[in-house]
């Protein structure tokens, strides 16, 4: 591993508040921070694809050989990592758009049919479900119950609610209301759940009683999930900025505007830098000290899906159609494959493998040396 890489990891996992098999749930390797270890190829290869029967708008998460992931066809898949060969798959009752979250054997995901599934992750058998009011678009969050005993998950529905139920058993331990849909996955931390939601608030709120500690009024609403790092909120909005908060406070550290076009991603963090993809159909770069920019890069179509940082380097994708790789220094195109197809949900890396769905109903895996 490099100097550079090595900082990178380090940085990564400074996020406090979550323990390290937390930072796990999301994809094995890849940070909350969206950030993953490893090396990449320089020119990765088609390794190969999967046909679900609809579009694939959601996220993968990889465990060990293991490829989970959504499709609009109403199904969770499980895939062998290898092969792309189906494992198996879960029929829900509606769209499963939801990244996966996968803890101790067992998959959280949330279906349009709004509820939260908890599934055996070998077998594919349901443990248990929890209906929530209306859809469940982002994912699930586990974190140590602040007791220590057992895990909680947390997530937010279209309902507007924000609900805490014990992992294990599905049963609800609390519910915030807001006042409006609930797109993106909660972020928890130092005893708090940090989130967006499209009444135009930034929600702080405590983890152990779900109890409002600060809230942070905007200009618009956030579609899009926080990220984290110490008590520092990073995420993008529909009023046109990507912005710094400090959840301690409810102070705007920074704000950073280009043009007048809403941001849908979610934000990578290094060190140094905060990458987001933006509706201007452009990948941004920008100072995670000052909020200055310091590269964009012009896709071809709207970067909603959420970039992630891998040695030294972004891999993104737009509407477009393409997978891009990108350098994180100068924002230069590396590398890039065309999908043909739009690319709504966000690349997942681990050791290596790059994994991505698109509008075309496949999934499609990269690698090599």
């Amino acid at each position: 591993m490099n100097r550079s890489t090595l900082r990178l990891l380090i940085g990564a996992l400074l996020f406090t508040g979550l323990n390290l098999s937390a930072h796990y749930a999301l994809a094995q390797g890849q940070t909350l921070q969206r950030f993953a270890p490893g090396a990449l190829a320089k020119k990765p290869k088609l390794l190969w694809k999967f046909k679900a029967r609809d579009a694939v708008n959601s996220s993968a998460t990889i465990v060990g050989d293991r490829i989970y992931i959504g499709s609009n066809d109403y199904r969770l898949y499980a895939l062998n990592r290898v092969t792309g060969k189906l494992v198996w798959a879960l029929k829900t009752g509606g769209v499963v758009e939801a990244r996966p979250t996968v803890f101790k054997g067992m998959i959280y995901v949330g279906s349009e049919d709004g509820c939260l599934y908890a599934i055996n992750s070998l077998t594919g058998k349901k443990r248990w479900k929890f209906q929530s009011d209306d859809k469940i678009m982002g994912s699930a969050t586990i974190v140590p119950a602040p007791t220590g005993k057992d895990n909680w998950v947390v997530f937010g529905s279209y309902d507007s609610n924000v609900y805490c139920l014990n992992a294990t058993t599905g049963k609800k331990l609390w519910q915030y209301s807001t006042g409006n849909y609930i797109n993106g996955t909660p972020a928890v931390g130092n005893g708090k759940v940090i989130f967006g939601g499209c009444d135009g608030v930034l929600h702080v709120i405590g983890l152990k009683d779900g109890k409002k500690i600060v809230t942070v009024t905007l200009e618009s609403y956030v579609p899009g999930s926080v990220t984290m790092e110490g008590s520092l909120a990073y995420f993008g909005y529909y009023g046109n900025e990507v912005l710094c908060v400090d959840t301690n406070t409810g102070k705007i550290v920074w704000k950073y505007e280009d043009r007048r076009f809403p941001y849908f991603s979610t934000p990578a963090i290094t060190p140094d830098r905060v990458v987001i993809g933006g509706r201007d159909k452009q990948i941004h770069c920008i100072n995670k000290a000052s909020g200055k920019g310091i590269w964009k890069f012009r896709t071809r179509g709207k970067a909603d899906s959420s970039p992630v940082v891998c040695d030294g380097r972004v891999i993104a994708c737009s509407e477009d159609g393409r997978l891009y790789m990108l350098g994180l220094q100068r924002g230069e195109e590396i590398w890039s494959y065309v999908i043909g197809s739009a690319i709504i949900g966000s690349p997942t890396i681990d050791n290596g493998m790059i994994v991505v769905g698109a509008n075309d109903g496949y999934v499609y895996a990269f690698g090599g040396k």
